[in-house]
């Protein structure tokens, strides 16, 4: 999936997300809950280091007018237009506190007739729950658990 189309998916989603109230940006990927922040971040690739430093920290820029206020981010979605390396899945199964806050799906197979994307979520997040909805109803996405690859490969 190139940049133009997943771009295209967040958008739509986050139509739906201003329908049902939630708070949303124009220029930014996040969605806003009550006071929780769930923050959209789509990559090609990273380094496992950068990765790991990202998630960790857990901040995004809310654009307010002409300016921008950090605020702190209850979840963080990471989606990957080509398959994310097998370190940075292990490193937030491994990891009780990431694995709360952080999702991960590989998007690289929704080019496919029959689209399937792996995602590692086991957030509570309500949001990402609902995106998950959205891609299976409007783009007929099937998932595949990154736990079952991940151990299937151990």
């Amino acid at each position: 999936m190139v940049a133009h189309q997943i771009w295209e998916l967040i958008r739509c989603f986050k139509n739906e997300c201003e329908v049902t109230g939630w708070k949303t940006s124009e220029y930014e990927d996040w969605v806003q809950t009550d006071n929780q922040y769930h923050n959209f971040l789509w990559t090609r690739t990273i380094h496992p280091s950068t990765f790991k430093k990202i998630a960790k920290t857990s901040k995004c820029a809310v654009r307010q007018g002409v300016s921008y206020q950090v605020v702190d981010v209850s979840y963080t979605a990471w989606l990957f237009s080509a398959s994310p390396p097998e370190e940075l899945v292990k490193a937030v199964m491994d990891d009780e506190c990431l694995a709360k806050t952080t999702a991960i799906y590989d998007m690289s197979g929704l080019r496919s007739d029959k689209p399937i994307c792996l995602r590692l979520n086991l957030t509570k997040s309500r949001v990402f729950k609902e995106f998950e909805n959205f891609l299976q109803k409007k783009w007929g996405v099937k998932f595949k658990s990154a736990q079952d690859v991940v151990t299937a490969e151990a």
